[in-house]
């Protein structure tokens, strides 16, 4: 993450610093006491801060003059207004920033800050396979669908997404993809073609590892896969932005499972 600061009061930009190397310890941080300087370093020499921590009292250019300098060069960066002053959080308010503390800035207060972005940073690329579940139920690695031979062998993977962990006999998998039929050996060894044809797949795309199988079972390892359901579930800013209402739309099993992600919006 890319973060500057800036406050003309050089002990007070030194706490604001310590506070976002504590939040934040491998960020990559510019820090100012001139407000001409901090512009300077976006509009001229490229700096695109994921977020920007402004004092609002500065000499010569006031935080709130530059916020609209910065948001016009940047206007995707984040700004975070920091000020020992309530008077000014009107006209802060008005410049629609992500954010607005009081000093003195804290690790906490700064932490609680960049967990609610209003513009959340792209999310780095993690070397497992991406999993989409909001919309359409896709699979990517390296940013290109993963092409399946069977749409079926697919479903099984998405269901096994969604049991997160939880193993599943082939009675179980099959029960959901042949909802309305009777299991029996036939059905058993389409189940168990389809899981081979999935195993095949994500084998190609240097996957396997996503896969647990037992003797009798099989689940998918959630530590493996970079999932925006996941980090859902674990509150992530920008996963919870993602969702818009559909949950694996493809799959009519999946359908019950929109209104407890809209319960938690």
């Amino acid at each position: 993450m890319k973060i500057l600061t800036a406050d003309d009061e050089q002990a007070a930009l030194n706490i604001l610093n310590r506070a976002v190397k504590a939040a934040v310890p491998d960020a990559e941080l510019r820090s100012f006491s001139n407000a001409y300087e901090a512009v300077g370093e976006i509009q001229t020499k490229g700096f695109r801060p994921d977020a920007a921590f402004l004092d609002i009292k500065m000499p010569g250019m006031t935080g709130l003059e530059m916020a609209k300098e910065i948001k016009s060069a940047s206007p995707h960066t984040n700004i975070v207004f920091v000020t020992a002053f309530s008077d000014y959080a009107l006209d802060a308010l008005a410049l629609h920033p992500s954010g607005y503390i009081m000093k003195p800035a804290t690790e906490e207060k700064i932490r609680g800050e960049l967990d609610n972005l209003r513009y959340p940073p792209e999310q780095k690329p993690t070397g497992r396979i991406q999993v989409q579940c909001f919309g359409n139920f896709e699979v990517y690695q390296n940013g290109e669908p993963l092409d399946f031979p069977r749409s079926r062998a697919k479903e099984v993977l998405a269901y096994l997404v969604f049991k997160r962990g939880g193993s599943c006999t082939l009675q179980d998998l099959a029960a959901v993809l042949y909802e309305d039929e009777p299991y029996t050996i036939q059905q058993r060894d389409r189940t168990r073609q389809l899981i081979f044809t999935m195993t095949q797949t994500l084998r190609g795309a240097d996957a396997a590892n996503v896969l647990v199988k037992r003797r009798n079972s099989i689940a998918v390892d959630p530590r493996a896969i970079d999932c925006d359901y996941y980090r859902f579930l674990d509150m992530d800013v920008r996963a919870i932005n993602a969702y818009t209402g559909e949950f694996m739309a493809q799959y009519e099993w999946a359908v019950f499972t929109t209104g407890f992600l809209d319960s938690q919006k």
